[in-house]
């Protein structure tokens, strides 16, 4: 059932499906007001039916942000059992007991980043590693440090792919497996830059056959769930790019 993943009260983020069919449907109603290009955050107000919800009408600077009845949108829960997402189209828009509403029919089924099995997602990002010490080592193990700041130089590496679990990069240093490695790289989430600094623990370190470069594997240790959390939403985001570049060719 529905109400066994997502409840009233949960956080939601609403991004435009199709942003050329909404652009064309704006450009006929001069009184809407929605940012095709901008992904708005509010919570579930209540649950229908198995397949309809509604959530609370967001809003930017006071101003109500009125999502076009009959489109298509993009929507991801973040719940207490973890991140859900799904399509949904705006079936209505209402006002009941001085909360603005819309109401959403799901047009598909729930999905979810399982916790243990992340979705892992190709990409090319530039990033920095170096091996810990000892010590560091001993540190991380025992919680006296939440992350390590450094001097030291650290040695350039490609990602090529990330989930919120780990990542696996190119490199050209081998690194021990089982070993601890201080991981830095940047990400573009809402059009603004996230640094990170993390721990990884290495899991696989080889030079594949014909290459002058080796493959790493990593995964995360002691991260916080905000940068969990937020690596995840990077990757809804840039899937959702992705998705909209092929409907556009379509």
């Amino acid at each position: 059932m529905l109400s066994d993943y997502i409840t009233p009260g949960d956080r939601v983020e609403v991004k435009a499906l199709n942003p050329n069919t909404v652009l064309t449907h704006l450009e006929s109603s001069a009184d809407e007001y929605f940012d095709i290009t901008k992904t708005y955050r509010t919570r579930v107000y209540d649950l229908l039916s198995e397949d309809v919800i509604s959530i609370e009408m967001p809003t930017e600077k006071t101003k109500l942000v009125l999502l076009p009845v009959g489109e298509d949108f993009d929507l991801c829960f973040y719940t207490e059992r973890g991140l859900y997402q799904c399509y949904a189209r705006v079936r209505d828009r209402y006002k009941t007991s001085n909360v603005y509403i819309l109401e959403m029919e799901l047009t598909t089924n729930l999905r979810k980043f399982q916790r243990r099995e992340y979705y892992r997602f190709n990409c090319v990002l530039d990033m920095k590693a170096r091996s810990l010490s000892a010590d560091e080592e001993r540190q991380v193990a025992e919680h006296e440090v939440e992350f390590i700041e450094t001097d030291m130089l650290l040695d350039d590496g490609v990602i090529v792919d990330i989930s919120g679990g780990g990542a696996r990069f190119v490199s050209n240093v081998q690194y021990e497996v089982g070993s601890l490695i201080l991981f830095k790289f940047s990400l573009e989430i809402d059009e603004n830059t996230r640094q990170y600094s993390l721990t990884g623990r290495v899991v696989s370190s080889d030079k594949p056959a014909g290459r002058d470069v080796f493959e790493n594997r990593i995964k995360f240790v002691g991260i916080k769930s905000r940068d969990r959390e937020s690596i995840i939403k990077y990757i809804f985001e840039e899937e959702r790019k992705i998705r909209q570049k092929q409907s556009w060719k379509d």
